[in-house]
């Protein structure tokens, strides 16, 4: 069967400026060197070029909303205090005491006046101003003249997310994002809470993670359950800065689906979702996802959630974002999930992948997460309750769902496949055009033509 993956018009709903498809920029035919994804001196280079040099994804403002609420951001050999400091900003600091090195946040969240050195009890303001050193005056007054201080980072915060920088010379973080600062702005991150909160160790580089969660071309292979309820059709734009933009239509089989007719199980889910009740169910599965955005309308004018502002396909899809150099975000009016892929310390054959489950709590009947997000069913969803980090240890199941554990065994296959002397670099389709989107703007960074 051909397959038209962008055919995008015949289910983009009532037009609107927002679902605009963008103009591409010209990213070549290149094959990139499979190397990337195994070799040290790459690892290397990227820690070095763009880790250091590019805004990081540390947090949401809703972790941290009071005066001394502070949470640690880790990624490869580095650890970051992120605090809300006594003037309501937003600050960051190296996690290191400068006296002998030892971190000074040990757990993931936590609340203080000032932070304490575990290792001699040196004491620092939140906005890391040291504030008094054990038995100072055994020290001579020229040691002290170093820097008694922690080293503080840039911060800044766009659409209720927390973005550090170890470069002091970076653009600031809303430029950085572009259009896509805008977009993200429209869902109300900074009124979510986190409700789930997973990290998972898997024996693959963090690019490999990145290139699984770019495209939805893998999907009726590794997980054709989901042929029933996803339209593999999908509108791709690319941004400035490596970002990029995909829509994911929901509540209607792909084509590749046998039955394009019945109202299945999957689809059943998402119009309960909606508020529909079963009686008020469309008849085929062609009329479903329709369905959807007219019920959240009418949810949206009942209560008032504001839901104008957003396009049909923001109603029913997820609009999933891709923010250089390792985020992936997907945007639901009531819900987001971030990914976050974080490269090992040591090993370029394994990476963290971490996924986070913000919700917006309304006291509305029937109002809730998506359901295909996999939201444990007792998550607490208040929003009173910060729920604790679930880490699972390399070689063990991951337990993220079945969709994603089949994406947690799959990539060490991949990764293995990535050092055969049978493969000179990855074949990209149009339907992957955000990998190459992606990865042409990494090796900007890499071989010094980024700006």
């Amino acid at each position: 069967m051909a397959f038209d993956f962008r055919n995008w018009d015949i289910h983009i709903g009532t037009p609107h400026p927002f679902n605009h498809e963008r103009n591409r920029p010209d990213n070549g035919t290149d094959i990139h060197d499979p190397a990337q994804y195994y070799d040290a001196a790459v690892k290397q280079a990227e820690w070095d070029r763009v880790f250091t040099r590019t805004w990081l994804l540390a947090g949401v403002v809703s972790d941290i909303p009071e005066e001394g609420d502070w949470l640690r951001y880790d990624i490869a050999t580095e650890s970051f205090i992120v605090v809300r400091s006594h003037d309501g900003a937003i600050k960051a600091h190296y996690n290191v005491c400068p006296h002998r090195g030892s971190q000074i946040a040990l757990a993931d969240f936590g609340s203080a006046d000032q932070f304490t050195c575990p290792f001699h009890s040196w004491k620092f303001a939140l906005d890391g101003k040291n504030v008094a050193i054990t038995d100072e005056e055994t020290f001579h007054p020229d040691v002290l003249c170093h820097g008694t201080d922690l080293k503080s980072v840039r911060c800044e915060e766009v659409a209720g997310l927390i973005f550090i920088s170890m470069n002091d010379d970076i653009e600031p973080a809303r430029e950085w994002l572009g259009e896509v600062a805008e977009h993200l702005s429209l869902y109300d991150i900074d009124q979510m809470h986190v409700v789930q909160h997973k990290r998972s160790d898997w024996a693959a580089n963090w690019k490999g993670g990145v290139d699984a969660f770019y495209e939805i071309y893998h999907l009726h292979s590794v997980h054709p359950q989901t042929q029933g309820v996803m339209d593999d059709r999908t509108q791709i734009d690319l941004f400035p800065n490596g970002m990029s933009r995909q829509f994911v239509p929901f509540a209607q089989p792909s084509p590749r689906f046998p039955d394009q007719d019945s109202v299945n199980l999957g689809i059943q889910m998402m119009l309960s979702d909606a508020g529909l009740a079963p009686e008020d169910y469309p008849d085929k599965a062609s009329e479903c996802r329709a369905a959807v955005q007219r019920a959240k309308r009418a949810r949206s004018d009942q209560y008032g959630l504001g839901y104008e502002k957003f396009s049909d396909t923001q109603l029913s899809d997820s609009t999933i974002y891709g923010i250089f150099p390792n985020i992936q975000i997907g945007c639901h009016p009531e819900a987001v999930f971030i990914h976050r892929f974080m490269p090992h310390p040591s090993d370029p054959e394994q990476f963290t992948y971490e996924t986070i489950i913000m919700f917006k709590p309304e006291d509305i009947p029937g109002y809730g997460a998506p359901a295909w997000m996999g939201l444990a069913a007792d998550a607490d969803t208040s929003g009173m309750i910060r729920p604790d980090v679930v880490h699972t240890p390399l070689g063990e199941p991951p337990e993220l769902g079945e969709v994603l554990d089949q994406d947690s065994e799959l990539l060490p296959i991949v990764q293995k496949g990535s050092r055969s002397r049978g493969f000179t670099g990855p074949l990209w389709s149009e339907q992957e055009a955000r990998l190459r989107h992606f990865h042409v703007e990494l090796n900007r960074h890499l071989d010094g033509t980024k700006p």
